[in-house]
C-alpha cells in the first residue's frame, strides 16, 4: 500500500477504516464484556489490553497511510477512546465513499442511456436533461470528493492525536534526556580519562624504554652489544606500536567507516583471547552513531568476557525487527558482572545518547548475558 500514491493511499486507508468498522465494534463489545466477566482477574485482562493494543496500532497504521514501521499504540484507555471515535469517522467515511459511488454509477447509466437512446427510469435523455444532471453531477462529485478529504484528513489528525505523548509523558521525556546529557558528558570525560590513562601508562612507558634502549645502543662501544639494544629497541617499538594500535581501536576503529560493522565484529573476534560466534543478521548498514554503539556494546562485553569472567566461548547475535537493533552478547563464563561498574555503566551512558537501553543478567557462575537494544534510526533526524 505504502507504494501507492498520497491520494489513492488516502482513498484506500477510508475505504477499509470504513469496512473495518463492524469488525472494530465487535472487537469493543467483546472486550467490554470480557472486562466484566472478568473483573478484579489480572491475566485476562492483560490479555484484553494486548488484542486492544493490536488493533489500535493496524487502526493507526492505516489511518497513517501505512508507514514502512508501524507507530506505538498508547495506553490502553487512550487507545479505547481512539477506537470509540474512529468508528464515527469510519461510519462518515463509508456514507461518503458510498454517496460518490451512487453517483458516479448513475452518471454512467445516464451517458450510456443517452448514447444508446434508452429510457432511463422512464425517462429518455435528451440535451436539456443531460446537461442539467452533467451539472447537478459534477456539483455534487465536488461535495463527495471534498467531503472524502475532509474524513481523511481527519482521520490522520485523529491518529495523530491518540500517538502524540500526553504532558506527563512529555515532562518525564524531558527529564529523560536531560539525565542522558548529564551521562553522556560524564562518559565522554571518563572515555577522555581512560584514553589518557591508557596513553600513559602504556604507550609513553614503551616510548620512555625505546628511547633509552636506543641511547644505551648509541653509547655502546661493543659492537655485539649494540646490536643487541638495537634488536630490543626494535621489539620495544613493535609492542608500543601494537599498544597505540589498541588504543585507537578502542577510540573508534577505522574499520567502522571502511568496511562497516561485519569486519570491524570480527576484528574484535580475532583479538578476543577466546572463540567467539558471530551471528549478524542486520539488513542494512545502520547509520553511523548506531553502528558505532553496536561496535562498543560487542566490544565491552567480548572484553569483560575475556578478561574478568575467563569464559571459554562467546556468542554475539545482532538482529533487527520493527525499526529496533537487539544485540546480544552471550559468554559461559563465572558470571557476576556488575551493571553499575565503569564499563558497562559507560557503556549504558553511550547507549543512553542514542535512545538505547542495556541489560545485563549475570548470576555468580554464570552464563552472562549482554542486551542491547537501539533504534535503528535514532542517529538519523530524518528517521521515524
Amino acid at each position: 500500500m505504502r507504494y501507492l500514491p498520497r491520494p489513492a493511499r488516502a482513498v484506500a486507508a477510508l475505504l477499509v477504516g470504513a469496512l473495518t468498522v463492524p469488525f472494530d465494534a465487535l472487537v469493543l463489545a467483546a472486550a467490554g464484556l470480557a472486562v466484566l466477566v472478568t473483573l478484579g482477574r489480572p491475566a485476562p485482562r492483560r490479555v484484553v489490553g494486548a488484542a486492544l493494543r493490536r488493533l489500535t496500532a493496524a487502526e493507526l497504521s492505516r489511518a497513517t497511510r501505512w508507514p514502512a514501521t508501524r507507530p506505538d499504540p498508547p495506553h490502553v484507555a487512550r487507545g479505547v477512546g481512539y477506537l470509540l471515535v474512529r468508528l464515527g469517522l469510519g461510519l462518515l467515511g463509508g456514507a461518503v465513499l458510498t454517496l460518490f459511488g451512487a453517483g458516479l454509477v448513475a452518471g454512467v447509466r445516464l451517458v450510456a442511456g443517452w448514447l444508446t437512446g434508452r429510457p432511463l427510469d422512464g425517462i429518455t435523455p435528451s440535451w436539456p436533461i443531460v446537461g442539467y444532471l452533467a451539472a447537478a453531477g459534477l456539483v455534487l462529485a465536488f461535495l463527495a470528493v471534498q467531503g472524502m478529504i475532509a474524513v481523511a484528513a481527519l482521520d490522520l489528525r485523529w491518529a495523530n492525536w491518540a500517538v502524540r505523548p500526553g504532558r506527563a509523558a512529555l515532562e518525564h521525556r524531558i527529564d529523560e534526556l536531560s539525565v542522558s546529557r548529564a551521562e553522556v558528558v560524564a562518559a565522554v570525560d571518563g572515555e577522555r580519562r581512560r584514553i589518557e590513562r591508557d596513553l600513559h601508562d602504556g604507550v609513553q612507558q614503551r616510548l620512555v624504554a625505546l628511547g633509552m634502549l636506543l641511547g644505551r645502543a648509541r653509547r655502546a662501544t661493543d659492537p655485539q652489544r649494540s646490536t643487541d639494544l638495537l634488536r630490543a629497541a626494535h621489539e620495544e617499538s613493535r609492542r608500543a606500536l601494537v599498544e597505540l594500535r589498541e588504543v585507537a581501536w578502542r577510540v573508534y576503529p577505522s574499520a567502522l567507516d571502511s568496511a562497516g560493522l561485519p569486519a570491524a565484529l570480527e576484528s574484535v573476534a580475532e583479538r578476543a583471547g577466546l572463540p567467539v560466534r558471530l551471528d549478524h543478521r542486520l539488513r542494512a548498514r545502520p547509520p553511523a552513531g548506531v553502528e558505532a554503539a553496536c561496535y562498543f556494546v560487542v566490544c565491552e562485553a567480548i572484553t569483560n568476557a575475556a578478561k574478568h569472567a575467563t569464559a571459554r566461548a562467546a556468542t554475539v547475535r545482532l538482529t533487527e525487527a520493527a525499526g529496533v537493533i537487539r544485540i546480544e552478547v552471550h559468554d559461559d563464563g563465572c558470571g557476576g558482572a556488575d551493571p553499575a561498574g565503569p564499563g558497562l555503566s559507560g557503556l549504558a551512558r553511550r547507549l543512553a545518547a542514542v535512545d538505547g537501553r542495556l541489560s545485563v543478567f549475570s548470576p555468580p557462575g554464570g552464563p552472562t548475558l549482554v542486551t542491547a537494544e537501539i533504534p535503528a534510526c535514532a542517529a538519523e533526524p530524518s528517521c521515524g
